[in-house]
């Protein structure tokens, strides 16, 4: 059984540095005093803000003209698909409630996790 992830939850990129989820209180459900996440809060810079500095080779960014030499460069998550696997018995707003074992993934192959969920309350299954 999972916690359930809200507002202010800390996120971690396996490539990049910690950040805080953004849930935008337009499904009216609130845990702890917060709004509740859902599967579908991924979209980039409106739930998932940076993680600072990507270090992914496959990220363009990455690569300087030749000889190609690996830099570091800003983050711009690009996610393109829900958490996985979210709650199946919990619904928010008709979606799978959003638990601390769910994961997103970027294009540029980073695994981003749930470190806090931000309360530590309300379980789901």
């Amino acid at each position: 059984m999972g916690i359930q992830v809200c507002m202010g939850a800390s996120l971690q990129c396996s490539f990049g540095a910690v950040s805080s989820l953004i849930v935008l209180p337009v499904n009216r459900v609130m845990v702890g005093g917060v709004p509740a996440a859902n599967i579908m809060d991924y979209k980039p810079f409106v739930n998932i803000p940076t993680f600072g500095v990507c270090n992914s080779i496959l990220n363009p960014a990455t690569k300087r003209p030749p000889p190609v030499i690996f830099t570091p460069a800003p983050c711009v998550p690009n996610i393109v698909a829900p958490w996985a696997p979210g709650s199946p018995t919990v619904l928010i707003a008709n979606m799978p409630a959003l638990n601390n074992m769910s994961k997103a993934m970027c294009m540029w192959g980073g695994v981003i996790q749930v470190v806090t969920p931000g309360q530590f309350q309300t379980m789901v299954p």
